[in-house]
């Protein structure tokens, strides 16, 4: 699985994958930051994640649609489903190596909250509570993206559908409120005011369980094909 992990963040280091996913979330963020501070007088980060959740539902497929599509357009995805990993660990050592991205984004993030120190105390703690809570919607996003790649061999298609179903359970509240536990985003604004809702936590992390099995069922399915 290690092996997967280091190739594919060599994909996206070697490629403009990486950066682009990362300097387009910070150029983002570094906006609507300015707009919070010094168009708002507000100090509080964690309030800034509210649009940086927004940002994350229109870039995830920079770092997913490629991840198993672009494998089967390529002709290398033979070589995956032969390896002597199991596919479970493809699967994994893909998702992990997106996780990673995140990550490396949100730690970026932090000179954010170094800058308001000048300016306020913004709360540390709060502060760490919202970026659970972002890594929590950001894995969600990433495994229901890498299993959207599954299923097709274009990337578009890939990056569409993932946007898709993104703003799909984004509105699906609008329409009725039996919705609400079912929108990924809507769930995330709990956690800015510093709290960790057990239920909304579970739900993320079933959630992206949920996504990795079907991906790797479609893709041992593939396997048993050939």
């Amino acid at each position: 699985m290690f092996a997967v992990i280091k190739k594919e963040l060599k994909t996206y280091f070697c490629s403009p994958v990486g950066y682009v996913f990362i300097g387009l979330f910070l150029i983002m963020f570094s906006i609507f930051f300015y707009v919070d501070v010094f168009q708002y007088s507000s100090t509080n980060f964690e309030y800034i994640f509210y649009s940086g959740a927004t940002i994350l539902t229109f870039i995830t497929p920079i770092l997913t649609m490629r991840t198993i599509a672009e494998e089967r357009k390529s002709g290398t995805e033979q070589l995956l489903l032969t390896s002597p990993l199991s596919i479970t660990k493809v699967v994994l050592g893909k998702f992990i190596a997106a996780t990673i991205i995140v990550v490396i984004t949100e730690l970026c993030t932090f000179l954010y909250f170094g800058i308001l120190s000048f300016f306020g105390t913004p709360h540390i703690t709060t502060a760490l509570v919202t970026l659970l809570g972002f890594l929590l919607l950001a894995i969600s996003y990433i495994s229901f993206g890498i299993l959207a790649s599954s299923i097709t061999e274009n990337q578009i298609i890939a990056g569409v559908i993932t946007i898709g179903f993104f703003i799909l359970t984004w509105f699906l509240p609008n329409f009725s409120s039996i919705f609400t536990n079912f929108s990924l985003i809507n769930m995330f604004s709990k956690f800015p005011t510093g709290q960790i809702d057990i239920a909304d936590t579970v739900t993320y992390i079933t959630f992206t369980i949920l996504c990795l099995l079907l991906t790797v069922i479609f893709m041992q399915r593939r396997k048993s094909v050939r």
